[in-house]
């Protein structure tokens, strides 16, 4: 038994010795991993290119962080547009972009793109976004001229070349 014990040990050692490296450098690995490159920052708009705005509701969105983050991001990355700002309050997206690049037709198919149940809806190009505006029509219950007196207001609605104000003249 005493000569079975020793056979067993010298096994073990030997066994040890052969499987534990003599090299005392680590081994390094090389791992390629690849960066993604901010297309925002990267990109070079054109400064002499006719930019128009495009304001337009989105119907669908459940949430502000997932929805209107996510439809903002994907029209933000197209190429050929200026800013792109997704309210999920109002349900609208207000996007300004290259008319050379860009068309409302490939807007509404990012917006597609960003998820099945996002739907676009009454697309118009503004001269204004209605986050911009500072005159807001009184018969849509918003204030008008809000500190002038009733004679200004009149005069303001008279001059007022919006839409809003088109049918009271």
């Amino acid at each position: 038994m005493k000569t079975f014990k020793n056979i067993l040990a010298i096994a073990f050692i030997s066994i040890s010795m052969v499987a534990c490296k003599s090299e005392t450098t680590p081994e390094i690995k090389t791992v390629e991993s690849k960066t993604e490159i901010n297309t925002n920052a990267a990109k070079k708009l054109d400064p002499n290119a006719t930019y128009a705005k495009a304001e337009f509701g989105i119907e669908g969105m459940t949430c502000a962080m997932g929805c209107a983050k996510t439809i903002e991001k994907k029209i933000a990355k197209m190429d050929g547009v200026k800013s792109a700002k997704v309210d999920f309050d109002k349900e609208i997206a207000m996007v300004e972009y290259d008319k050379a690049m860009v068309t409302p037709n490939s807007l509404e198919e990012a917006v597609a793109k960003a998820g099945d149940t996002y739907k676009v809806k009454d697309m118009k190009t503004v001269a204004s976004f209605s986050s911009d505006k500072k005159h807001e029509c009184k018969a849509e219950g918003k204030a008008c001229c809000a500190k002038k007196s009733a004679k200004e207001k009149t005069a303001c609605a008279e001059d007022c070349k919006k839409a809003c104000c088109a049918d009271k003249a």
